[in-house]
């Protein structure tokens, strides 16, 4: 099996960290979890992460570790992320990525302590004899690094999912009526997705893949490379070079953006650059900026105080069950923290978690009601939030609530 090993720099991956393992975030076309098990070969049996996050349960997602962690498991540093093949060489113990070690398996039960708090290093269970197998891939040292890597991670990931999938290439008649292709890459279909007629496909610079389930209605223009995750919507406007996981509605101008699952960006409005976790609500009109007046690169919040990203283009990043009012306007590299509800008055650079009302300073989200709008959501999806997703919910606030990093509401 594979552990999947949040380190210490991956625990300070807001908004994102709060209320989730880094394994469950989407890079590419694939949650890192995914690249994993596809890569060797087998299934993720755990993750180890902060333990604020020991009662995270998610779809299929794994359970937190308890320690030991057994002899013949892999640990894999989920901020490395390998090109989604199957490792060739069965023999290997350890796995590098771009020099570093990303994976090892495990020669004897491992009950290290550090693990806690992420800051053992993968190198110190590394055998002098071991096995070692490079293979592609990136590093993730910020997540801003997801944007700075989509395009190429999207180019090489959706030719090898399609195969994976068993998806057909589509054809197009050439049908005034029908759907039209321009450009030279592929767009791939996997059974029992839609592409309706008027729908523009541009794979100019890249290839699409549209997944089962989910519908391109028509007079929408996609430009790859793109990925469309299951049972997802997008309509009538420009969806460019960006990941949209499971069950999303993405209506309006879209581009170079990764959204997690299950968010709904339902009406107008462009978000460009930008992170969106799950169970996100984009009121009407919401809009991010992506871009400087000056054009000079972006400087975005972390735990680590504000820091430029190298980035020239960079929006919001939206952490899980975020919600926004209509009309709202986003300043260029902006972090809404997990469980923000936010309204009106163009936010500052960072809003801290669970957060309520129309300008700064900002409410506190009243926790039985934020819990509740979180249980609507989730059902419009037809996923019941039960008994144990609500403490957790409720642990994370409290977490989210108690830090020291975030600045001050």
């Amino acid at each position: 099996m594979i552990v999947l090993y949040d380190d210490a720099r991956a625990r300070t991956f807001e908004p994102f960290a709060t209320t989730r393992p880094f394994g469950e975030v989407r890079a590419g076309a694939l949650l890192g979890r995914d690249r994993w098990t596809t890569c060797l070969g087998t299934a993720a049996g755990a993750f180890c992460s902060a333990p604020h996050l020991a009662h995270f349960g998610e779809f299929d997602a794994p359970a937190a570790a308890s320690l030991p962690i057994p002899a013949g498991a892999w640990l894999a540093n989920t901020r490395a992320l390998p090109v989604p093949v199957r490792l060739s060489d069965t023999s290997a113990d350890v796995i590098r990525i771009n020099g570093a070690v990303a994976a090892v398996r495990l020669r004897e039960a491992l009950a290290d302590q550090s693990l806690i708090d992420g800051s053992f290093a993968l190198e110190a269970c590394v055998a002098t004899d071991a096995v070692v197998v490079d293979v592609d891939g990136v590093w993730i040292d910020e997540l801003w690094d997801i944007l700075r890597h989509l395009t190429t991670q999207l180019a090489q990931d959706i030719p090898l999912l399609a195969a994976q999938l068993g998806a057909s290439r589509a054809t197009f008649g050439g049908s005034v009526a029908g759907p039209v292709k321009i450009g030279a890459h592929d767009v791939w279909l996997e059974a029992g997705a839609t592409l309706e007629p008027f729908a523009v496909c541009d794979t100019s610079a890249g290839p699409i893949l549209v997944r089962r389930g989910s519908t391109v209605q028509a007079f929408t223009r996609l430009i790859g490379p793109l990925f469309i995750g299951c049972d997802s919507t997008v309509t009538a406007d420009r969806i460019a070079a960006s990941s949209i996981g499971d069950m999303c509605r993405v209506h309006g101008e879209l581009s170079t953006s990764v959204f997690v699952g299950h968010a709904n960006k339902g009406h107008d409005g462009f978000v460009g650059h930008s992170l969106v976790g799950r169970w996100v609500n984009m009121g009407a009109g919401t809009i991010t900026s992506n871009l400087k007046n000056t054009y000079g690169t972006v400087a975005m919040w972390s735990t680590s105080g504000v820091r430029d990203t190298g980035l020239q283009f960079a929006g919001t990043f939206f952490g899980d069950h975020v919600k926004t009012g209509i009309g709202l306007r986003l300043t260029t590299g902006c972090v809404l923290g997990a469980g923000a509800n936010v309204m009106d008055a163009m936010p500052p650079k960072c809003v801290p978690p669970f957060s309520w009302g129309s300008r700064a300073p900002y409410a506190l989200f009243a926790r039985e009601k934020f819990v509740d709008i979180a249980a609507r959501m989730m059902a419009r999806r037809q996923v019941m939030l039960d008994a144990k997703g609500r403490v957790y919910l409720d642990e994370v606030m409290t977490h989210a609530l108690a830090a020291s990093t975030w600045p001050a509401r």
